[in-house]
């Protein structure tokens, strides 16, 4: 079990100097662990995660291991913080999120430095030139990505939680075979988003049905891991998809006027002229009627518009497994073959 550890360590480009007491927690969430917050990535791939028992005897053999190394005067901040808390022990049941239930991930560990995917020309077509160089954070170029693949907008967008993702084949609603999110209007959310469509959800045992249901892209999913394995704070408690990640807002909820900031100082840097949220949303649903031959009911679906009723009479309701309706949004993607 020790030298499982010490190869994630250098996987994740850590080492046992610097390692952090919240880096042991993302490691055991990555054998298995229940934990609150974001997951790390499963360590164990294609094989069962730890159980209960499996999962103490780990988290013994690293607290003894670290306080061991403490006593030679190496990593005391942590060798402190373990004599005074323990590390997660109890197997995961749920595996709601990035546990050992996905059949595919991201294949850059968390610091290694490894480039993003590159955009395909459709994709950075959508984007305003310039304005992927200028992101500074993982979370700045997730919400660009989200903006321009999924067209959301920015009250959307701020508005997701958690529990809304469903970035895995198959998921538990049974609404969407693909990955997918679901938008869904509160009026309680800490940071004030709204949601502009109030189509009815429910929630029931942790899994979110119902709203708007919207596909995600390859690159989406990949932007999210990248932000809530490196980003994302485990101690957020409210379970709000985007937070602030400096000053007095570290942790607290992302509000749209944060949003916009980022987009209008990121154009700034670009030297690209004004910025804003909705443009990447008018690019989308242009992009989505090229790709569709002009099926202006695939990219209602795509972009989750409210049409008006003759639109709805007219075009009547598409099926979002319809082979015209992936295969578009693939092309918009960059992904189809």
């Amino acid at each position: 079990m020790l030298v499982d550890h010490l190869r994630w360590l250098r996987f994740a480009g850590l080492d046992t100097g610097v390692v952090s007491l919240e880096d042991l927690r993302h490691y055991m969430a990555a054998l298995g662990a229940d934990y609150l917050g974001p997951f790390s990535l499963p360590w164990r791939e294609g094989k069962s995660p730890y159980g209960h028992s499996a999962l103490k005897t780990a988290a013994a053999c690293l607290k003894g291991f670290y306080l061991r190394l403490g006593t030679h005067g190496v990593n005391l901040s942590l060798a402190e913080a373990l004599r005074a808390t323990r590390l997660p022990t109890r197997a995961d049941r749920r595996r709601a999120m990035l546990g050992h239930v996905l059949h595919s991930m991201p294949r850059e560990p968390p610091g290694s430095g490894g480039a993003d995917p590159p955009a395909s020309e459709d994709a950075a077509g959508r984007r305003p030139g310039g304005v992927d160089g200028a992101l500074s954070s993982a979370r700045d170029r997730m919400v660009v990505t989200w903006l321009a693949d999924g067209g959301f907008r920015i009250g959307e967008l701020c508005g997701l939680r958690l529990v809304d993702l469903h970035l895995r084949e198959q998921a538990a609603c049974g609404q969407c075979r693909g990955p997918h999110v679901h938008i869904c209007h509160r009026e309680d959310n800490a940071n004030r988003a709204r949601v502009k469509t109030k189509t009815p959800w429910t929630s029931q045992d942790g899994t979110v049905c119902g709203g708007t249901v919207r596909r995600a892209s390859p690159a989406m999913i990949h932007t999210y891991f990248e932000y809530v394995t490196t980003q994302y704070p485990a101690q957020a408690l409210h379970g709000m998809l985007l937070v602030g990640l400096h000053g007095s807002s570290r942790g607290q909820p992302w509000t749209t006027a944060a949003s916009r900031g980022m987009l209008r100082r990121a154009a700034a840097r670009g030297q690209i002229g004004r910025v804003v949220p909705h443009a990447f949303r008018h690019s989308f649903a242009t992009a989505v009627l090229d790709a569709a031959r002009g099926n202006a009911v695939i990219a209602r679906e795509a972009g989750g518009w409210a049409s008006a009723a003759t639109v709805e009479q007219v075009y009547g309701h598409v099926d979002v497994h319809d082979p015209v309706f992936t295969a578009a949004l693939e092309q918009v993607w960059g992904t189809r073959p």
